[in-house]
């Protein structure tokens, strides 16, 4: 198998995650073979210091270095939402394969921009959404595209964290939307929308309204003096999609009590199925002819645990009911990534990054309309 040389574009919180996924996919799977060759980052110190923790061969303060280097084969980029449109773009000009945390822009236009430019340049572009590798999901995949749900009428979806709850944690630039693009919607809700567009598929139009509910904070920790919080703590929207399905959304940054609560149910005329990210290896599921059988004594949902017969499970653990974990998604995501430029195929490219940028940008717009808008 032959070497791939990565360029990674920040040295953060999600730069050691991707560094991580890759070396765990090389030791689990023993046909990748990443090679840590360059990593950039604008601090000296804190570049040099991560390139000699996480094994990168050389370091740079400089990203442009990165995107024109010829010894990189893949340009990872792991910086902050603003960065990602110019810095993959550059990547693509230079025939470079490119991995880039979600969102791929600010804007749907330019997401569609880099969609196609990658298909042009003929490279792999993937779009760094874990939740499309995680084994539950795809088990729920199965499901829907198979039938056994029946016609999908129906999507709720939920995901919620409490992380801003607290009104003296500083204004960051999360919260600025030049900077983040949107809140909730785009850090949390974006992840939900993009197993929706694996699962469901394309939606139509959307109806929107968000909350700010803390609208200052201080601009440094312990400060008195106060910014504005320019983007959502909590949205809300309703959904049409194209196949006639309807369905509800919702994100908070800001849900008293949740911590990583990624929930949805979909309903069909013959059978549903409702997953929660907090019991990650687990799967309620409810068939219509499991009742009918049972001469009408229905049981309700039934419990289906994660096995090594689910897509993905058994490169974790040998039995079911032993829980994977969530770093195990971003292990299979660099696996699928990495055999993707061997010639695989790989579902979460760059335009199904831009289709979910493109739902995000139809519910920005109508909150400000207050009517229906197409996605």
């Amino acid at each position: 198998m032959k070497e791939i040389k990565i360029g990674l574009i920040g040295a953060g919180w999600m730069g050691k995650a991707h560094t991580t996924a890759f070396h765990n996919a090389r030791m689990i799977f023993g046909d990748d073979m990443p090679v840590f060759e360059v990593v950039s980052d604008v601090g000296e110190e804190q570049v040099a210091s991560f390139a000699q923790s996480m094994g990168y061969r050389r370091h740079t303060t400089n990203w442009r270095d990165i995107v024109t280097d010829p010894a990189v084969d893949l340009v990872d980029v792991a910086t902050p939402n603003s960065m990602h449109y110019e810095m993959a773009k550059a990547a693509l000009e230079n025939g470079k394969h490119v991995f880039c945390e979600k969102p791929l822009s600010l804007t749907a236009e330019q997401s569609y921009e880099l969609a196609n430019l990658a298909k042009k340049k003929g490279v792999v572009n993937y779009c760094g959404f874990s939740n499309i590798m995680n084994p539950a999901n795809q088990y729920v995949k199965e499901l829907v595209q198979s039938g056994k749900l029946g016609k999908i009428m129906r999507v709720h979806a939920t995901y919620d964290q409490d992380m801003l709850l607290d009104p003296s944690i500083p204004l960051a630039w999360r919260h600025i939307n030049k900077l983040a693009g949107s809140g909730a919607l785009g850090d949390l809700c974006s992840h939900l929308l993009s197993v929706s567009q694996m699962i469901v598929g394309d939606m139509r139009e959307v109806l929107g309204v968000q909350s700010i509910v803390i609208p200052e904070r201080p601009l440094k920790p312990g400060s008195k003096e106060m910014g504005q919080v320019e983007n959502d703590d909590l949205i809300t929207f309703l959904v049409k999609y194209e196949n006639g399905a309807i369905g509800d959304f919702s994100s908070s940054r800001v849900a008293t009590g949740r911590k990583n609560y990624f929930y949805y149910e979909i309903q069909g005329t013959e059978g549903s199925v409702v997953y929660n990210l907090e019991r990650m290896c687990e799967v309620q599921v409810y068939f219509k002819a499991d009742a009918d059988r049972d001469n009408g004594r229905d049981c309700g949902f039934r419990t289906v645990l994660l096995n090594p017969q689910h897509e993905g499970f058994k490169w974790f653990q040998p039995a079911g009911g032993i829980a994977i974990a969530f770093d195990d998604m971003k292990t299979l995501q660099a696996h699928a990534l990495m055999q993707a430029m061997h010639g695989g195929a790989y579902l979460c490219d760059f335009e199904m990054g831009a289709k979910v940028d493109g739902v995000i940008g139809a519910v920005l717009k109508s909150v400000k309309s207050g009517q229906w808008e197409k996605c």
